[in-house]
């Protein structure tokens, strides 16, 4: 049955993972998920957000990545809001995934950037060219544009729940609009709009084929959707959509790369010294200036230095946390403003195992099988034994991703979770009717490098097209 694009779906039609008439299912839910509990890294927050970035053996339930920088994690949350976003469903509640809305596009396009473009959502542009995108000054640097309480004009509202989020979606404004001013540059015609949306979206897509597919799924396994088709996610083109597997427990695996502090830049603050911050610190509820790095806020210190999150070659790039069952402490205790709907619980552990009551989601084991991956059975889960309901053997399977990529060495997913993220993601770009994997499949990118041959496109090039980078920040 073909599942409306503006509605969520399933990839796999099989039982549930638990008898969710169990009134003892969602407390053993709610236990699994608690801060303090099986899944929290216990990371020694006491020690500062300095040492937890510069001493990593403080922290030995969280390991470092050494394959992936930590932008990895905030360039993957940003493709997220640009493909789904579900406002409706409700938490722990059973509900058929073909009732809510997906209030975001089912592609990836930058709806989350463009909104409907510079006629529906003008408030999106500039008025005095409305070829580009706004953009504001947040003191030392750029900053969304924000309505006078500080809440940001932005085509998704949670591209602003954390200050590198906010400063990556900065960052795609000003790359279009350098794009635009290349285009005129160069003697563009007619609609500039359109077409630098267009330039702006194949390089975008480029890039996650490219560059972030390899390394969250493993170039092998893009290259066996790419060249050996996709074998479950199978929607007639023109018609995509989210599958819950994909949004409601898979694609969420991103939570475990999460580090619980970064250093935000290198010459931030006042007296001219970096400024790091917990990702979340309930200390920083209230503040005009947040301690933190939550979003919401404008202030001169409130900018990203990217070579702490992506490598420019300057040895200042930093590690993601590995993809494992370990979650970084400061995600059991999220600011209600981080979450969409406002409301608890504010664990991001428990938010996510109750995702699994409200779209009836199958075990891991059972989609293992249905694809034909070797299953993990109930010994490698001996953490969930006490609490019951057979989750060893028919476990949830956001945990059962995590653990799949754990047992691999926690560098990329791997079994399950990567077949499934791979096959969305491609089938996304190959289903779209304006993506260049659709459209002109043997297009290569066209936009300058900071470095090497054209043809290629990488993330330190968009940030240095944008201008956002270390050498034009000058620091």
């Amino acid at each position: 049955m073909a599942v409306a694009s503006d509605r969520f779906g399933r990839i796999f039609n099989l039982p549930p993972f638990a008898d969710f008439n169990a009134s003892s299912l969602r407390p053993a839910l709610v236990e699994m998920g608690r801060a303090g509990g099986i899944v929290d890294a216990k990371d020694p927050l006491a020690e500062g957000p300095i040492r937890l970035i510069t001493n990593p053996e403080l922290s030995p339930n969280n390991l470092d990545n050494p394959t992936h920088t930590a932008g990895v994690t905030f360039f993957g949350q940003f493709l997220d809001h640009d493909m789904t976003f579900d406002r409706a469903s409700p938490l722990g509640t059973v509900t058929a995934p073909e009732t809510s809305p997906n209030t975001r596009t089912p592609g990836l396009d930058l709806d989350s950037v463009y909104g409907r473009g510079p006629v529906a959502d003008p408030q999106l542009y500039n008025p005095a060219d409305p070829a580009k995108l706004k953009v504001e000054s947040g003191g030392l640097f750029e900053d969304l544009p924000r309505m006078a309480g500080g809440q940001a004009i932005i085509g998704d509202p949670r591209n602003d729940e954390n200050l590198i989020i906010s400063g990556l979606h900065c960052a795609f404004l000003l790359f279009h609009n350098r794009v635009v001013d290349q285009l005129r540059a160069q003697g563009q015609s007619g609609n500039v709009f359109a077409a630098a949306q267009q330039l702006v979206r194949w390089h975008y897509q480029w890039i996650i084929l490219h560059e972030f597919l390899p390394l969250i799924i493993g170039q092998d396994v893009v290259n066996s959707i790419l060249f050996g088709g996709r074998r479950f996610y199978r929607p007639a083109p023109g018609q995509q959509f989210i599958p819950v597997e994909f949004q409601g427990a898979c694609y969420r695996f991103g939570h475990s790369m999460v580090r619980p502090s970064y250093r935000a830049n290198l010459a931030g603050n006042s007296d001219g010294s970096a400024f790091f911050g917990f990702i979340f610190d309930p200390a920083g509820q209230g503040q005009a200036d947040p301690v933190d790095l939550r979003g919401g806020a404008r202030a001169p210190r409130r900018f990203i230095g990217w070579q702490t999150f992506f490598d420019f070659g300057d040895g200042a790039v930093r590690p993601n946390k590995r993809i494992d069952t370990k979650i970084s402490t400061p995600l059991f205790n999220l600011p209600l403003g981080a979450i969409a709907s406002g409301e608890p619980p504010t664990s991001l552990v428990q938010r996510n195992l109750l995702r699994h009551v409200t779209w009836s989601m199958p075990s891991g084991q059972n989609i293992a099988r249905a694809i034909g991956v070797p299953a993990l059975e109930a010994q490698h889960f001996p953490e969930l034994q006490a609490l019951g309901h057979g989750l060893p053997a028919s476990t949830p399977l956001w945990y059962y991703i995590l653990k799949e990529a754990e047992i691999g060495g926690g560098l990329k997913l791997t079994g399950v979770g990567a077949r499934i993220v791979g096959e969305v993601f491609i089938g996304l770009l190959q289903l779209d009717n304006n993506s260049y994997l659709r459209t002109n499949p043997s297009w290569v990118p066209t936009l300058p490098r900071r470095s090497g041959p054209a043809g290629d496109f990488k993330v330190i090039d968009l940030l240095t097209f944008a201008r956002v980078d270390p050498t034009s920040r000058g620091q």
